[in-house]
């Protein structure tokens, strides 16, 4: 499930964006999308490509793994004062994003990468 009023644009400076054509009101959920599980093995593997910057720690009763998710989900772009938040149901595969805010119309939608929606630790790629 996919908000139909979002659609993906180039945001400045960071290539690819989500954005919204429509008012997106607070605790709306943008999207519900299914993922693709790996193992720490094929995690290594894609760490050696680009797909690294595309997906997401996936870790259910402490197990070490990573996911693709499909949709836009890793299409949205990281902002610590983000508009949205995620989810992962590690029953269903599924990776949910709702808005903790309203957003306008034209307005980028963002995730935090930490995981939480206003957590402020920096982020992997900016120590770089």
């Amino acid at each position: 499930m996919i908000l139909g009023s979002i659609y993906i644009d180039q945001s400045e400076g960071r290539g690819n964006g989500v954005f919204t054509s429509e008012d997106i009101a607070a605790d709306t959920i943008v999207e519900l999308s299914p993922v693709i599980v790996m193992t720490e093995k094929e995690r290594k593997l894609l760490d050696q490509t680009l797909l690294h910057d595309y997906i997401f720690e996936w870790t259910p009763k402490g197990m070490v793994m990573c996911c693709m998710a499909q949709g836009y989900i890793s299409v949205y772009n990281h902002s610590y004062e983000s508009n949205c938040e995620y989810f992962m149901n590690y029953d269903d595969n599924t990776i949910m994003i709702r808005s903790v805010r309203h957003i306008e119309p034209g307005e980028e939608l963002t995730i935090n990468y930490n995981g939480d929606w206003n957590d402020d630790k920096t982020v992997w790629f900016e120590t770089i």
